[in-house]
């Protein structure tokens, strides 16, 4: 574990665990690399180098209150890869993370990447626009950020329950992982939480997903309240080139951690070219 610094004297934190082919993690929002342990240990454990930062603003990475945007978690991605000098890496990303390696991709090009993962990720682009109108509309996006505001604490606590599918008939809630979510959440800079809501929300990464031309794997959950399947993962599993597409039947938003088990299954497949 340690850090680099990028252009703008930002810090970023990272995880590096175990040795062999790379394997980049990007986080969703407003989580840290811890979000993806569970992967990060069954990989490393196989044969893999896995590393996983903290969005700038996030977890144990500085709060810089600029940069809180797509482009620049991009090119702070492509900062960790190039001064770690990381070739033919895996880029596995969540939700926000997913935007932020479309966006690396778009931005920087495939010449160290060799496949792409995105899991219940926010491409193309989730607000709802005229050229978009299966997308979520502004009021719900306002109404993130005014909650942010006036208690980010309580509502990180509260966003868990669909986050996880905790709010579902049957659901088997584990406070542990709720208790887990809201540790991370508080750990980000309140800039942080706020601007990155207008990056996961108002970039539009559709060209950005024309631009992938690496075997890439999508997984989604088709009852994923944060991020509906329909206006994300159908839309870019068309739109970039030979993609695969799983989708997990009652599947939520943090389906690497309530499924664990078969994702890490999912990602070692693909890895290995079985998918």
């Amino acid at each position: 574990m340690g850090t680099i610094t990028t252009k703008d004297g930002t810090s970023i934190y990272y995880k590096d665990w175990g040795t062999g082919l790379p394997v980049v993690f990007s986080h969703g929002w407003p989580l840290n690399a811890d979000a993806f342990e569970d992967q990060m240990f069954f990989l490393a454990s196989r044969g893999y180098r896995c590393v996983a930062h903290d969005r700038r603003g996030h977890g144990r990475s500085s709060q810089p209150w600029t940069g809180n945007d797509m482009d620049t978690y991009a090119d702070d991605l492509a900062a960790l890869v190039e001064q770690l000098d990381l070739r033919s890496a895996i880029h596995v990303g969540h939700s926000t993370g997913g935007g932020e390696i479309v966006r690396y991709i778009g931005r920087h090009g495939n010449k160290r990447v060799s496949k792409a993962v995105l899991i219940g990720a926010i491409p193309p682009l989730m607000l709802r626009t005229p050229a978009n109108p299966g997308g979520l509309p502004i009021e719900v996006f306002d109404q993130i950020r005014a909650r942010v505001l006036a208690d980010r604490s309580q509502f990180f606590k509260d966003l868990t329950l669909p986050f996880y599918g905790y709010n579902r008939p049957g659901a088997k809630v584990s406070q542990g992982v709720r208790d887990t979510f809201w540790l991370q959440g508080m750990m980000a800079g309140l800039p942080a939480c706020y601007f990155c809501i207008k990056a996961f929300s108002q970039t539009d990464l559709t060209e950005d997903l024309k631009k992938i031309d690496v075997p890439t794997l999508i997984l989604h959950g088709d009852d994923d309240q944060i991020v509906p399947i329909a206006d994300s993962a159908m839309l870019s599993s068309k739109i970039i080139k030979n993609a695969k597409l799983i989708v997990y039947t009652g599947g939520s938003h943090g389906m690497c951690t309530t499924e664990k088990d078969r994702v890490n299954v999912d990602l070692l497949a693909f890895i290995k070219g079985e998918v």
